[in-house]
């Protein structure tokens, strides 16, 4: 039950930057050459969109932060495994464990270091340049998205070693659409 409120708790986060991002964005955009048209200049003059790439950049840093996590627990990271998949099943096992270990170690530290920085940043009183926003929350995305793909890569891990099986993405797949047997396939497939 928790595990499934991560779940999609990881999955409104990530879509919501992104849709905030590219919402922001496309305004930014729209606003900047409406301002050139003399009608329009007198009234969106006064909007000062210049804050807007300052957060899009932070946003799509904590999506891209939260999506390596989402891509570990779903099996979308880019992975090189012809050499693995060559191996016997007990030495393969053995190296995909490995891999998996090597990973939530390695994200274990990036947390705890990002951690020892964030809390060192809040004593300061820095903050970023256009939102004037504390520095300590924008660099608080180190540690909660790397405990987050630690936590993903243990948990793979314990699928893994118990069952066998990796999570695999199938980009063929669209939740929430049948294909029958049946159906005509495209031309180019089969």
């Amino acid at each position: 039950m928790l595990l499934r409120i991560l779940d999609r708790l990881e999955e409104v986060i990530i879509a919501s930057l992104m849709g905030a991002a590219t919402l922001i964005t496309f305004v930014t955009v729209v606003h900047r050459f409406l301002v050139d048209i003399p009608v329009l200049y007198p009234y969106l003059f006064w909007i000062n969109l210049a804050w807007s790439q300052e957060l899009c950049i932070y946003m799509f840093i904590w999506m891209a932060k939260f999506g390596a996590a989402y891509g570990v627990r779903t099996g979308i990271h880019v992975g090189v495994d012809v050499l693995i998949n060559q191996l016997n099943d007990r030495w393969r096992k053995a190296v995909i464990m490995f891999g998996l270990f090597g990973g939530a170690l390695f994200t274990a530290i990036v947390g705890t270091m990002g951690a020892k920085f964030v809390i060192e940043l809040m004593s300061t009183d820095q903050v970023s340049p256009d939102l004037e926003l504390p520095s300590w929350l924008v660099y608080a995305c180190i540690p909660l998205g790397s405990y987050l793909m630690c936590f993903r890569f243990l948990q793979v891990s314990w699928a893994y070693f118990w069952t066998g099986e990796l999570p695999h993405h199938d980009a063929t797949n669209v939740d929430g659409i049948e294909v029958s047997p049946d159906a005509p396939v495209a031309l180019g497939e089969a």
